[in-house]
């Protein structure tokens, strides 16, 4: 199954297929409320798909939740073994979208894709929106294992960006990279051996992914002779970079792995920066 859907794919509508809206922010609830997908429960980025933070130096700003709570969530929302599950966002998939879809692929939920477009998509195919409040049927809590599979700690992430089998991969814009402005977290800069891909290459104007034959050259130029497992992708808490490894996914290449703690924690335990300041 591709990780992407379109909006007038007939499967958005179909009978097993459970409808996600993922937002981040502290008005998500009140921009779901404004104008969502029919039938769409809402989620919250920072409720639902992260942990509360007590120390962003401990897991960053966005840590994992607690796997049997996020599988306690699945449930309230309705999700099975069985389902289809298709998510957006008002971010075209970079913030709650891509993060969820994430998630259930770490578990092992194989029907999960991503609206293509977000709902921005929606808008410009002239789709109604609804301003009432879904609430879903609810089920069992949804049987997980016993961690999200595909990532990778601060002392793995360290090594891996000085060892020439491996790829650290930021996708954080240039600036925030080279260390010119740090407008989220305490410190500007990069983990050194870090190589800059902002995600925001991964769209068209619309905001729309690119095709997955452009998505794989882009990714394979960055990446080089590098096996994907080796491969390690993050942004500054664990959520965008979501983003790259869905688009990854998309072009054909499976198996690289998420920082989750990513530059939030970095930056905050007082290990070596990198920069090139201008």
């Amino acid at each position: 199954m591709s990780p992407l859907i379109e909006i007038n794919d007939p499967a958005l509508a179909g009978p097993n297929t459970i409808l996600i809206d993922a937002r981040a922010g502290q008005d998500a609830n009140q921009r779901y409320l404004a104008g969502h997908l029919k039938n769409a429960a809402f989620v919250d980025l920072d409720k639902d798909l992260a942990s509360k933070v007590t120390d962003a130096a401990i897991g960053g700003r966005h840590p994992l939740p607690n796997i049997n709570d996020f599988a306690n969530l699945l449930g309230k929302l309705g999700i099975t073994t069985q389902s289809h599950v298709v998510v957006y966002d008002d971010k075209a998939g970079a913030f709650g979208g891509a993060r969820f879809w994430w998630m259930l692929k770490a578990i092992g939920h194989k029907n999960i894709q991503v609206l293509n477009g977000g709902l921005q998509a929606a808008k410009n195919a002239g789709i109604e929106l609804s301003t009432e409040e879904y609430t879903p049927t609810s089920t069992a809590p949804y049987r997980v294992p016993d961690l999200f599979e595909g990532t990778v700690n601060i002392e793995q992430t360290g090594a891996a960006a000085h060892d020439e089998s491996y790829i650290v991969i930021d996708v954080r814009e240039t600036p925030r990279y080279q260390g010119q402005t740090e407008p989220i977290d305490l410190i500007a800069g990069h983990i050194p051996g870090a190589v800059n891909l902002p995600y925001i290459y991964n769209l068209d104007a619309e905001g729309k992914y690119l095709s997955a034959e452009t998505l794989k050259k882009l990714y394979e130029d960055t990446i080089g002779n590098i096996t994907p497992n080796k491969v390690i992708v993050h942004c500054g808490s664990g959520v965008t970079a979501c983003h790259t490894l869905l688009g990854m996914d998309y072009a054909g290449i499976s198996g690289p792995k998420l920082y989750v703690g990513s530059w939030s924690e970095w930056s905050r335990r007082d290990l070596p920066i990198g920069s090139t300041k201008i």
